[in-house]
């Protein structure tokens, strides 16, 4: 369950596919903080989610014999919470929100009423702790093997910065050719975002209305900035193209990993597909025949965060730093409900050759055989 199933998608993308991607954050922080003396058997573990990490943390919890208390999102659905349950975790769950901003600002909150109320809690700080990157070095190896001498572009949704961080350093460390991009909402602050809202959001896990310190803004080469109708467009598409049930994050993802590829033929796009799609199947795959057509979409290029604007920006980030808390967040802006059409300036501008060369640097040729294809629903196992 904890390893991904990789999918060969096309010629130069390939979809590392999880059943839920966090176990590896939570089995390696675990492990770690019990290795350390941090935590000791039986002790209760606590941490919000807005729901692959819970799963995931109560699975390790159950494997290592400690208790798990989860602060759950309004996101989290009944089957979510029945898993959580019948592996000995106890639930909190926020009541429905407006937004997920203040959605995960409840949670917070919640934590840190528990902490006061029962000092033997362990607090998890899945968005702070950096912990939680060992994890994630089992997931390198396995890209490391099956995907050898050819340069990667890895495409994931930032969230807590753990999962893409926690893959792209180790390969780096190995003197691989990995860009990374990143994937956030509006209305996230991680990449400065937060002056849009998106009245569909529902894209959990993905950014964030608080500083993750887990998110280390100068690993990323390239930031992509999707609405929601975007991210629905990316995984109705996966699934209708490719027979992947996967979550909006893997949606974004993939929607970016497409135009990127298409690009940069000679480079490797690895999606990061962090759970699968069934918690939006009523808000998002009940909705399909709403779904925008993903080949025609394109991204507005910008060259700074003032020029941001929806439905989807990119930028080249080039390993910058950014400090959140120095940031002084303007006035919200609405993101339209109405989709624009793909000839929309918003959804198609092109500034300059510069720019686009700018957003990702070609380096060599990819080898294309470096995962099996097998004919299948157009995917492939990578061995």
């Amino acid at each position: 369950m904890k390893a991904p199933d990789l999918l060969r998608l096309s010629d130069n993308v390939v979809l590392a596919r999880f059943e839920t991607l966090k176990v590896y954050a939570a089995l390696g922080a675990v492990r770690t903080l019990l290795e350390r003396g941090t935590v000791q058997p039986g002790q209760t573990l606590v941490d919000s989610s807005s729901g692959i990490y819970a799963l995931a943390l109560a699975m390790a919890c159950h494997r290592y014999g400690l208790n798990c208390h989860i602060v759950a999102s309004t996101t989290v659905d009944a089957a979510m919470r029945a898993q959580l349950e019948i592996l000995g975790a106890t639930v909190d769950q926020m009541p429905p929100s407006q937004n997920l901003r203040l959605d995960q600002e409840r949670r917070v909150r919640r934590v840190r009423q528990l902490l006061a109320e029962r000092p033997g809690l362990h607090w998890m700080r899945q968005y702070h702790d950096a912990v939680h990157y060992t994890g994630y070095r089992e997931f390198a190896d396995l890209i490391d093997r099956a995907l050898p001498d050819v340069p990667l572009t890895v495409v994931g949704a930032v969230g807590t910065g753990s999962s893409t961080g926690g893959l792209v350093d180790p390969l780096r460390e190995r003197g691989r050719a990995v860009r990374l991009l990143g994937v956030q909402p509006f209305g996230s602050v991680t990449f400065g975002s937060e002056g849009f809202s998106d009245p569909e959001a529902i894209i959990a896990g993905i950014g964030s209305s608080i500083q993750f310190d887990n998110v280390r803004h100068d690993l990323y080469d390239t930031l992509h900035w999707l609405d929601f109708r975007h991210a629905m467009a990316g995984a109705v598409g996966l699934l209708r193209e490719h027979a992947v049930f996967a979550g909006l994050s893997t949606g974004a993802a993939h929607l970016v990993a497409g135009w990127e590829a298409a690009r940069r033929p000679e480079r490797v796009h690895v999606v990061i597909g962090a759970d699968t799609g069934h918690r939006y199947t009523e808000r998002v795959f009940a909705r399909h025949q709403e779904a925008l057509d993903p080949n025609v979409l394109k991204p507005h290029q910008i060259t700074g965060l003032a020029d941001l604007a929806p439905p989807w920006s990119v930028m080249a980030w080039e390993r910058r730093r950014y400090d959140v808390r120095r940031t002084t967040a303007p006035a919200q802006v609405p993101v339209p409900l109405a989709a624009p059409t793909a000839t929309s300036t918003d959804v198609s501008t092109d500034v300059s050759a510069d720019i686009s060369a700018g957003v990702s640097t070609d380096i060599s040729t990819a080898a294309s055989t470096a995962v099996s294809t097998t004919a299948t629903n157009k995917e492939g196992r990578a061995s």
